[in-house]
């Protein structure tokens, strides 16, 4: 085993974890290495929309906005830390202003100005982006100045577990108390893909590993990310708000979300038999309860595309939302194939069926009187078009397949102001592998909340003091190789297991089931090589979130989020009635938006929960006098 020492470790080479490094030099911190699986891996590089959006305080025009305004957009979604609202808010235009230093192209008008658009949750016009690859030319730019600066990175390592020295218990046993373990990192232990051991100490680790992309089948995470949280709660890092990802409709053959545009542009939505060609047909104007109202739905969901459970139905009337569970009912329950046709109009499609409000945007831009999808497309944003292309797809002449997909956890690790664990000194965790979003986001904030927990977690280590490092060897085998179909195996299932029961649509009966399947094969699951031990990690974080879920609906919280959640009670008269299903959907209990729900395990891997009132936005001291006093004095 190759063994090294580190002032900071960064795991992970996404958006967040290239930030941290930079930001660690910015602030003197010099001895600093990056691991990482690869530099052209990961979400950040590899994911994006039609035009993906970097969410931050508006800098243009007579719109007036504050920091206190965008906190409050922040945390009036509920389940978010008031600080971590106040902090994203204050930090975001530092962040952004850094990205365009860097080089990003943020369009500015003649005047200098960063204009803006409204995002998903977003009542100003705080979103930009610079096309499809935001997050992509992001990284790009910042792997340029990372070699530029000399930081080392190591790629091919694959983190098998943080080394942790934890705190003594006095003889009480870890798992009887009400709290998660303490402790403090002191290094991690990587996979080679050599196959050999690298067990880097270090006084600060910084977990950069992007969400749960490995636990969905059904899912727009690149297919090359499986994220690592799995290791950090193996460990007994505690969590928070687990069962709050986010979904929507994406491509699957190449996996892109169809936001935005691809919407606005009102293609057809077709689904066929398993062979992809037969038995096509027209399916949303099926639901419609007035000529034109899947068109409508249809442009909404540029706007609106995260699944939204407040977004079903209400006097009456169809909302957004409906359009994923058509999709949902198509795929999933009748076992055929979704596609969006872009070559042709949808059934019933005319200027005076849009709807004033598509009407007056497809006019706005140009593009209300051409003929087609495909034109409407080409003529609002031609780069949606020319990225399918550069991934062999061709969606003028060939329809794209399509589901709901898993696209995020709002939830992950807890931390606290400083993106530090709760429990776990010294371990940070920064990007989408930190908890700090509540149950809904503004679109485009998980990228300003990896800029902001990178200048956070930088200034943070920079002011600690110096430690001693620690001797613990870790405990290692000969890796030994194992049937390619057996862990591959073992990695479908729990991915279908996830989907299925953890996805969007969620009930409590199934839940405890695919909780005990999960635990039975977290126990047979036999990790002898590095795809198996990722699988553990994998089985691991799946048991946590299962069980947040199942705990969450115990709690009687009801549908939120990008979920809802089925009452099967048989009595119970159904709230939606589609093709002869009765679902009941329960309703959300607002006490909770107060609330976070935190997540550990214990030393036996048993998982525990609670509710902790979240933390208020603070009425921070402005005074000039007093801040500039007190930093002088630091």
């Amino acid at each position: 085993m190759k063994t090294i020492k580190v002032h900071t470790l960064v795991v992970g080479s996404g958006a967040a974890g290239l930030a941290t490094a930079l930001q660690l030099r910015k602030n003197g911190v010099e001895d600093v290495l990056i691991a990482t699986e690869s530099l052209d891996g990961g979400t950040s590089i590899n994911t994006g929309s039609d035009k993906q959006t970097y969410y931050k305080l508006s800098l243009c025009g007579r719109e007036r906005d504050s920091v206190r305004d965008m906190a409050q957009t922040y945390f009036q979604a509920g389940g978010m830390h008031g600080d971590h609202a106040l902090i994203e808010a204050a930090n975001s235009t530092q962040a952004f202003m850094n990205l365009v230093q860097l080089g990003i192209p943020f369009p500015t008008d003649d005047f200098g100005q960063f204009v803006g658009y409204k995002t998903d949750h977003d009542p100003m016009q705080r979103a930009t982006s610079i096309g499809p690859y935001t997050s992509r030319e992001m990284c790009r730019a910042m792997i340029h100045e990372v070699r530029r600066q000399s930081i080392p990175v190591w790629e091919n390592l694959y983190l098998k577990e943080l080394l942790i020295k934890y705190a003594p218990t006095d003889g009480i046993s870890p798992e009887k108390t009400d709290k998660p373990r303490r402790g403090r990192v002191v290094g991690a232990l990587f996979f080679s893909n050599s196959n050999d051991w690298v067990s880097i100490r270090a006084q600060n680790v910084v977990l950069c590993t992007g969400g749960p992309g490995g636990l969905y089948k059904t899912s727009v995470y690149p297919k090359v990310h499986l994220g690592a949280i799995g290791v950090a709660l193996k460990a007994g890092a505690a969590a928070q708000n687990l069962p709050e990802s986010q979904f929507g409709l994406a491509s699957t053959k190449f996996r892109w979300n169809v936001s935005g545009s691809y919407m606005q542009c009102i293609p057809r939505f077709i689904s066929t038999a398993q062979d992809g060609a037969s038995d096509e047909r027209e399916f949303l104007p099926d639901f419609e309860s007035f000529p034109g109202e899947s068109l409508q739905l249809t442009f909404l969901k540029g706007y609106q595309w995260p699944f939204d459970a407040r977004k079903l139905q209400k006097g009456g009337k169809f909302g957004s939302s409906m359009v994923d569970i058509w999709v949902y009912i198509e795929t999933e329950i009748k076992g055929r194939r979704v596609w969006l046709d872009f070559r042709q109009n949808p059934r019933g499609f005319a200027r005076e069926t849009l709807g004033d409000e598509a009407l007056r945007y497809l006019e706005n831009c140009g593009v209300a009187r051409l003929q087609t999808p495909i034109a409407r497309l080409e003529g609002m944003n031609p780069a949606a078009i020319k990225m399918y292309a550069e991934h062999g797809i061709d969606i003028a002449h060939e329809p794209l397949e399509i589901a709901v997909c898993a696209q995020h956890n709002n939830g992950g690790l807890a931390i606290d102001a400083h993106w530090e664990s709760l429990n776990i000194e010294r371990l940070f965790a920064v990007g989408e592998v930190a908890g700090t979003h509540g149950v809904y986001r503004p679109g485009g904030s998980a990228l300003n909340a990896g800029q902001v927990g990178a200048i956070r977690a930088a200034k943070c280590i920079a002011q600690k003091p110096a430690l001693e490092y620690e001797t613990t060897t870790p405990e290692i085998f000969p890796l030994q190789n194992v049937e390619e179909c057996e862990w591959r195996e073992t990695r479908e299932t729990l991915q279908e297991r996830m989907s299925q029961f953890g996805g969007f649509i969620r009930r409590q009966a199934p839940i405890l089931e695919a909780l005990r399947d999960t635990q039975a094969q977290l126990e047979k699951n036999r990790a002898f090589n590095m795809e198996s031990h990722r699988n553990e990690h994998l089985l691991v974080a799946q048991k946590c979130y299962l069980s947040a879920i199942n705990y969450q609906i115990s709690s009687g919280v009801g549908s939120r989020g990008s979920a809802i959640v089925l009452d099967e009670a048989k009595e119970a008269a159904p709230d939606l009635i589609m093709d002869g299903m009765g679902w009941r959907v329960l309703p959300e209990k607002d006490d909770f938006r107060d609330y976070v729900l935190e997540t550990w395990l214990d030393s036996e891997l048993e998982a525990h929960h609670r509710w902790t009132q979240r933390r208020q936005i603070p009425d921070a001291d402005a005074w000039f006098e007093t801040v500039w006093n007190k930093q002088r004095a630091e």
